[in-house]
């Protein structure tokens, strides 16, 4: 397993690279505005010279190099428009814990429910309730999001008499934010589940079980549920590190002060450190959250194994 972790986490570094060297190629063409913030005031001399003391005149390996040994340092830059000369490391200080605070909270919400919901559906496949649950599914994956995340501000804000847009003090105020997270997740979480109990149902070891006697209960869920969880299990380090990026449109519709809508304002500032801090970041926590969901899996499943003998992943 340590083998297997280290390979993995070498081609994790691997594909950060790459995407980092993609991604500074691409701040090649973009404005230079986004590095001065008094760009229409400087002369085509200082311009040049700015460029040249932020390095951004090196080659392109040069300066990849010089972020990674930054990296390591722990020094990402400052911000040259959203916060002029604020170090990034202080922004994203006070922007990770707010939307990890949301998204956490909303996780703890949509999973246990999300699974409860799977469940039910299996547990009375073509029933009411099955059908139900689908359409609930069906409803929050074909109506786009915009249109039932204002529905729920608009209609939850009147509902519970409190301000459509977040207060930081006023818990009441965290409640549609988090309804408008959790909802999504709920329809996947319960989706997948009841497709993987389905499916477990339909294995030659269930028939046999059945044959014997093995009480319904202890069939569902010390075998059926029992392995229909293990693939969610692949997928929970990522959700749970990807909180800290924050809802894109979630943050922006209720003024949350979190990574999502810090993301939308300085891309708007064109500040372009900023820019490629957080995309950077974000990749990363994507990489990390599969090669943890991977070695999760493992530590669940004894079926899965590392060697050629018994089926390497």
């Amino acid at each position: 397993m340590i083998k297997y972790s280290l390979k993995r986490l070498a081609r994790s570094m691997l594909t950060i690279v790459i995407i980092l060297t993609v991604l500074f190629a691409m701040l090649q063409v973009m404005p230079i505005e986004g590095y001065f913030n008094n760009f229409d005031k400087l002369s085509p001399q200082q311009i040049d010279q700015g460029l040249r003391e932020l390095g951004l005149k090196d080659p392109l390996y040069v300066q990849v190099g010089r972020f990674l040994l930054n990296l390591f340092k722990g020094d990402l830059g400052v911000s040259h428009r959203y916060r002029e000369n604020v170090p990034i490391t202080t922004i994203l200080a006070d922007k990770i814990p707010v939307s990890f605070r949301f998204g956490l909270i909303s996780m703890a919400v949509s999973l246990p429910l999300g699974m409860i919901l799977g469940v039910l559906m299996a547990l009375n496949k073509g029933g009411p309730l099955d059908k139900i649950g689908n359409a609930y599914i069906v409803v929050i994956q074909a109506v786009p999001n915009a249109i039932y995340f204002l529905l729920i501000q608009v209609y939850g804000s009147e509902l519970l008499n409190c301000s459509m847009l977040y207060r930081d003090g006023k818990p009441i105020t965290m409640v549609l934010p988090i309804l408008t997270l959790a909802m999504p997740s709920i329809a996947s979480y319960g989706m997948w589940l009841r497709r993987y109990m389905v499916d477990e149902t339909n294995k030659d070891y269930i028939k046999l079980a059945r044959a014997k006697g093995v009480p319904n209960a202890t069939i569902w869920f010390k075998h059926v549920f029992r392995n229909s969880f293990v693939p969610m299990i692949q997928t929970i380090p990522g959700s749970l590190l990807m909180t800290i990026s924050g809802s894109i449109y979630t943050e922006s519709l209720y003024s949350i002060p979190g990574m999502g809508g810090l993301l939308v304002d300085v891309i708007k500032r064109q500040d372009n450190n900023m820019v490629q801090v957080l995309v950077l970041l974000f990749a990363v926590m994507g990489i990390v959250g599969l090669l943890l969901g991977d070695i999760a899996m493992t530590l669940v499943d004894p079926r899965i194994s590392f060697t050629k003998k018994g089926g390497a992943r």
